[in-house]
């Protein structure tokens, strides 16, 4: 085998290793779990303005977690799947939502039929692809044509001004867990940050149109507020975070 593609297997592997061992705790930090009432609310609101009524169309939840994005999408009226590479993420999903089928698969090889899903749908996967190019077309061959795809995500390497200004008071923070993070972070695709115009070229490249960079998430974030705390609810409004929505032709 090939350097490149064992080190690619391997980085794989610790990427599912990591968020395995994050099941547990993951709907206790703030920004993963989506809290009933206003921040529930605001995403109903963005997915609503990105993929229209639902219709009872197929909806692929890649890198679903513990299913938070599934239930928003099954409640806005989504017929979903998941899919996630790590079991105990798929565990917790199942529990939270038994009417839902949850895959474990890898969200770059995904095993799934061709055109079998109207809608695809990821929320902070992609700033973690090893092969984003790979990913970006093997998710539109699942993709129907005139399929829908949405993706939430940001570049949560570069430090914004306001990062820069507040480091000094600041609290020093050391564990496993971000030790684990820096270290895959450094080894992905999108390891100086995922910036919204880099992944459209590449989602162009895979033979996605219409492309639709959203950076209206301020309703999201100012839900968030309470539960993240002054500091990083700052933080968080400066950073480089957006939705991209992109089609499928249906040619």
């Amino acid at each position: 085998m090939p350097a490149q593609a064992q080190s690619n297997r391997d980085i794989r592997d610790e990427i599912r290793d990591y968020w395995s061992d994050r099941a547990a705790t993951f709907d206790d930090d703030p920004g993963h779990k989506i809290a009933e009432g206003a921040e529930l609310a605001a995403w109903r609101d963005l997915f609503a303005r990105h993929l229209g009524d639902a219709g009872g169309r197929r909806l692929l939840d890649l890198a679903s977690g513990t299913g938070e994005i599934s239930r928003l999408c099954k409640g806005l009226g989504f017929d979903v799947t998941g899919l996630d590479w790590a079991e105990p993420m798929l565990e917790r999903a199942r529990a939270k939502l038994p009417d839902v089928t949850f895959l474990q698969a890898d969200a770059e090889r995904t095993m799934l039929p061709s055109g079998c899903m109207d809608v695809i749908v990821t929320r902070h996967l992609v700033w973690t692809l090893v092969d984003p190019a790979a990913a970006f077309a093997e998710w539109h061959r699942v993709l129907a044509p005139g399929g829908v795809l949405l993706l939430v995500d940001g570049d949560f390497v570069t430090q914004p001004w306001l990062a820069r200004m507040l480091k000094p008071f600041a609290r020093p923070v050391s564990n496993r867990n971000m030790a684990r993070h820096r270290e895959i972070l450094s080894r992905v695709h999108f390891s100086n940050g995922a910036r919204a115009e880099a992944v459209a070229g590449l989602l162009q490249t895979a033979g996605f149109s219409d492309l639709r960079i959203d950076s209206r998430l301020g309703r999201i974030h100012r839900a968030q507020a309470a539960d993240l705390g002054w500091r990083k609810s700052l933080l968080r409004r400066c950073e480089h975070r957006y939705a991209i929505r992109a089609t499928k032709h249906a040619g």
